[in-house]
């Protein structure tokens, strides 16, 4: 039986590893922090995206996640617009720049992806990978929103 613990710290520091590594290659060659590559990503799937939204996908603060859309709104990558169904929040949309960026961009993390987990592990490990943690993820992330808790409490 697999050793769970043991799993959770492989998960957690080739996550740390990647991250790391996608986001020196981005700044590098496009002047692109990963963070910034993934909130763009995220918005050019969705065709606009308010803040709220962006913090629930990253699993950050809505304020770290304002401060975020910020610096992209400062790089010219994104706009806001009144948001038509609710004034008391914006909508974030690409620009053309953003765009751009983001186009440029795919490539890179694409091929830097495959070094890391395509030419390692064959196709149908990886989409079995791909179905296992996304299966993860959204169970993670309804725990997260019904605040469900698995820890133990003193009348266990």
């Amino acid at each position: 039986m697999t050793d769970l613990t043991s799993l959770f710290t492989d998960l957690v520091r080739l996550e740390t590893r990647l991250y790391n590594v996608l986001d020196a290659r981005l700044k590098a060659e496009h002047g692109l922090p990963l963070g910034q590559f993934e909130f763009l990503r995220y918005i050019d799937k969705h065709g606009s995206a308010r803040v709220y939204d962006l913090a629930r996908e990253m699993a950050i603060t809505v304020g770290a996640t304002s401060k975020a859309v910020d610096r992209l709104e400062s790089a010219g990558r994104v706009r806001r617009t009144a948001n038509p169904t609710d004034r008391r929040s914006s909508l974030v949309e690409l620009t053309p720049t953003g765009a751009r960026d983001l186009a440029a961009a795919n490539p890179t993390v694409e091929a830097e992806l495959h070094i890391w987990v395509g030419s390692v592990l064959p196709a149908a490990v990886v989409d079995q990978l791909a179905t296992n943690l996304s299966m993860l993820r959204q169970r993670a992330e309804l725990d997260h929103r019904t605040d469900r808790h698995h820890s133990a409490t003193a009348d266990d």
